[in-house]
């Protein structure tokens, strides 16, 4: 391949690909009914009954993800991963198609998707539907994209990176620093860029958009697609940047220390000496010096989270970007024992589906969740909902339509809404993230009050007179997480009417 990247590309590995995208994904769905909804699962089907362009804490996209997945589906936890799990299923053949973008033959783009499907984190947001589920599938197609554009100079592949950043702006925000790490990038390599440029044939313009630059049309169709949550999230004074500070702060300085640690533990360690070889052969191998923006964006995008106190998990795309370049030569040194490479993706799918699945007992979730505390959080709701429908039964008759029920966080608010109403209990109140938008109760409701108080969390019944505790949370197999030990208690009433108190109540 001339450095200048434009000659034809290897033909793709279809049949071999497509094997690995369609295992990964029937592994997923075959695995995601055996524990429980995840908090955050439950917090997006609430949320799902609530559409509307942007939430406190996310864009829309998950939320209608959830509600559509359930409602095609079905309402439990399988019904609701068969999305997350057929977006996995994509996100291994775009890493294969990047390998291929990046000089791989069918080998190497085989071992790409591979790679990707061994990996703890497409395994571990595979298995539950997050934001992060979709944004690894997007993430990679702007960087497929982004790949393309740098290879061939093609104007033409403006509009669709435009349309995919768009895109990925109504899930999530993320796409924003990747695109600053790339710009930055290519701005470091710009010299160097200019200075290696061969002459060759001249490129196609796009049709139909001669006079209009193609970064300018592709940021025009990024701020169109994206525009209603951003305008969303403008005229709600930005409280995406207010969870995302609240974060950062929970996470403080031991979260910057752990960051480089937890994001390869969280890629897979096994596939680490991978994504070495790639990032040298994209800053040192002259057949991709095109593609040298991707290896300079990955440790600049890695800084950028952390010098803003981002998730370890912000930059893992474009490391598998960075895994894919090196599949190739990885491939060539083992032409002869792919009964090695064998051994060593069967390593990092072991390691990582320990981590990441629900592959032990419900009884042994104590011990994985140390490593990944969303084992965890999927554990507990249905006694959640019991111990609560127990307690609100414990309110006398005449005073109950009257009372409220009222939670210290999102997780406890959905496994209410989910299996409340089977107990007979009514909608659960909650000052957490956008709940707080979807209160207050009304203020006729001047009764009892029963909360649940999350263990380590915000005391709600300081706003509260005459409050005792009535029972206490336990998910019966003794497995640390929010809720374990949350305490049900029950309060004579309000010190004043909900419209006054709702605003104390926000919590981000």
């Amino acid at each position: 391949m001339r450095g200048d990247g434009r000659v034809g590309l290897p033909p793709f590995a279809v049949r071999p690909v497509l094997v690995v995208a369609t295992a990964v994904a029937g592994v997923l769905i075959a695995l995601s009914g055996r524990y429980g909804f995840h908090r955050d699962e439950l917090y997006f089907l609430l949320a799902g009954r609530h559409p509307a362009w942007g939430y406190v804490d996310q864009p829309p996209l998950t939320p209608l993800l959830a509600r559509f997945g359930s409602a095609l589906f079905g309402a439990d936890p399988t019904g609701l991963r068969v999305v997350p799990a057929l977006l996995s299923g994509c996100s291994v053949v775009l890493t294969a198609l990047l390998a291929r973008e990046l000089g791989a033959g069918r080998d190497g783009q085989v071992l790409a998707a591979g790679c990707c499907a061994c990996s703890g984190y497409l395994l571990a947001i595979g298995h539950l539907l997050s934001t992060s589920t979709f944004d690894l599938t997007a993430e990679l197609g702007v960087l497929l994209l982004t790949a393309r554009l740098l290879r061939t100079r093609d104007g033409r592949w403006w509009p669709a990176l435009g349309a995919a950043v768009g895109t990925t702006l109504l899930n999530k925000q993320l796409v924003l620093p990747l695109l600053l790490a790339l710009l930055l990038a290519l701005l470091v390599d710009l010299p160097a860029a200019v200075e290696r440029r061969r002459p060759g044939p001249p490129l196609p313009r796009p049709g139909g958009v001669r006079r209009l630059p193609g970064p300018l049309l592709a940021l025009l169709l990024a701020l169109l697609i994206g525009a209603p949550t951003l305008v969303w999230q403008a005229t709600h004074g930005w409280p995406e940047l207010k969870v995302a500070r609240v974060l950062s702060h929970v996470d403080g300085l031991s979260g910057r220390l752990l960051f480089l640690p937890l994001h390869l533990l969280q890629f897979s360690p096994v596939l680490v000496p991978v994504a070495v070889v790639g990032l040298r052969r994209l800053l040192r191998a002259d057949e991709l010096r095109w593609a040298r923006p991707l290896g300079l964006g990955y440790p600049l995008l890695c800084a950028l989270a952390l010098l803003g106190g981002g998730k370890p998990y912000y930059p893992l795309p474009l490391l598998l970007a960075v895994t894919a370049a090196g599949c190739e030569p990885v491939v060539r040194r083992a032409r002869h024992s792919w009964r090695s490479l064998t051994g060593f993706l069967l390593l990092a799918a072991a390691t990582s589906a320990l981590a990441a699945l629900p592959v032990l007992p419900v009884r042994a979730v104590a011990v994985t969740n140390a490593v990944d505390i969303d084992q965890g959080e999927q554990i507990g709701w249905p006694r959640l909902a019991r111990t609560t429908a127990a307690a609100w039964a414990g309110i006398p008759t005449a005073q109950r339509a009257r009372a409220v029920l009222l939670t210290s966080n999102y997780g406890e608010a959905g496994a209410l809404a989910r299996y409340g109403p089977a107990y007979g209990l009514p909608t659960a109140y909650s000052g957490h993230m956008s709940l707080y938008d979807w209160g207050p109760p009304p203020d006729g409701d001047d009764g009892p009050v029963l909360l649940v108080e999350q263990a380590d969390g915000h005391r709600l019944a300081g706003h509260f007179t005459g409050c005792r505790s009535v029972d206490r949370i336990d998910n019966g197999l003794g497995v640390a997480n929010q809720e374990q030990d949350a305490e049900v208690v029950l309060c004579e009433g309000a010190h004043q009417r909900w419209s006054a108190l709702w605003p104390s109540l926000r919590e981000y």
